[in-house]
């Protein structure tokens, strides 16, 4: 599993006009891609159900950025 690949496509579902070639790593995905509450939630159920990786609300944090969800979905997927 890829984990840049696997959150590129959960974020292209959430917000298919967002230009993810231009996100930076470390963009609060929120902010950049204009995301409420309720895309970020359906963003991570869309990459838990395409990984294998759920992320528990008290890790939110961690995953705030394209770069830190492909950081906990490495760190976090079953071999």
């Amino acid at each position: 599993m890829d984990a840049t690949a696997a959150t590129r496509n959960a974020l292209a579902g959430i917000a298919p006009e967002a230009d993810l070639d231009e996100l930076a790593a470390d963009a609060d995905l929120q902010e950049e891609l204009d995301l409420d509450s309720m895309d970020f939630l359906n963003f991570l159920i869309a990459l838990g159900a395409a990984t294998g990786v759920h992320v528990p609300e008290s890790d939110y944090v961690q995953v705030r950025t394209f770069g830190g969800c492909v950081a906990y979905v490495t760190a976090h997927a079953t071999a």
